[in-house]
């Protein structure tokens, strides 16, 4: 059984994002990059699936610039099989990103596909969904428990109301929570061992894919700056300042 994990290359998520001064996007010039930590659950449950011995080839995926070769590294370090970039220089949106992933999907052929549900930098939460509908596959979303058995995924998964369980039949698309697992630490010998696992590059036009943007960005801008609050002595003041001063009653 073979499981694609797609990863994305982030901003750190310790890392205080800047807004470029001409207010086009997000400033990422000399600023530390590594996975989008909803992906690194995603490998980390694809090799915990590979160690209860339910899935055979783990094979991690990237798509955008060359450096999006260090994030593949790392999720063979975790302990992916190998791993296929798709380079470009292109701004890939999730539409882009999903027929991408459907094309590599066509030609790996795997049984599952299992990424984070959203990414930390444009908070989209849209590729796992979009992709489960161009392969017209099952999806479950938000898992915080995967378990493969009998051709079947069953999925944990985190609702409003508490918890919801489905039962998918392979091949299945699924999306991770948070509460899914903890990632394993990345050693040393498993790093040097990633430098010597395969990874392929290919471009988007190879998967015969228009990556152009649907949308456009007019304006990046930092959110309003937030006032101190205030000590109020009794609640009829309380009530005065939300009427008068916040106007929310």
């Amino acid at each position: 059984m073979k499981v694609l994990v797609p990863v994305k290359r982030v901003v750190d998520y310790n890392v205080k994002v800047r807004v470029k001064s001409d207010a086009s996007g997000v400033d990422i010039a000399n600023v530390k990059m590594s996975m989008n930590p909803f992906d690194e659950i995603a490998v980390e449950e694809a090799i915990r699936l590979k160690e209860a011995g339910k899935v055979t080839e783990v094979v991690a995926i990237s798509c955008g610039v060359t450096q999006c070769q260090e994030t593949l590294r790392t999720a063979m370090a975790i302990g992916a099989d190998r791993a296929i970039l798709v380079e470009t220089d292109a701004e890939l949106q999730p539409l882009a990103v999903a027929k991408l992933l459907k094309a590599l999907a066509d030609k790996e052929q795997p049984q599952l596909i299992i990424l984070g549900k959203q990414a930390i930098d444009d908070d989209c939460n849209q590729t796992g969904q979009m992709l489960a509908a161009l392969l017209d596959w099952p999806q479950a979303t938000f898992a915080s428990k995967v378990v493969v058995e009998d051709g079947k995924v069953v999925v944990t998964r985190e609702v409003d109301g508490g918890l919801e369980t489905e039962s998918l039949t392979l091949p299945a698309v699924v999306t991770t929570d948070l509460r899914l697992n903890e990632p394993r630490y990345v050693t040393l010998p498993n790093i040097m061992k990633a430098k010597k696992k395969q990874l392929d590059t290919v471009k988007p036009e190879e998967l015969g894919v228009d990556v152009a943007p649907r949308l456009k960005t007019l304006k990046v801008g930092e959110p309003a700056k937030r006032t101190a609050g205030v000590i109020v002595p009794d609640v009829p003041t309380l009530v005065a300042k939300l009427k008068n001063e916040a106007k929310v009653i």
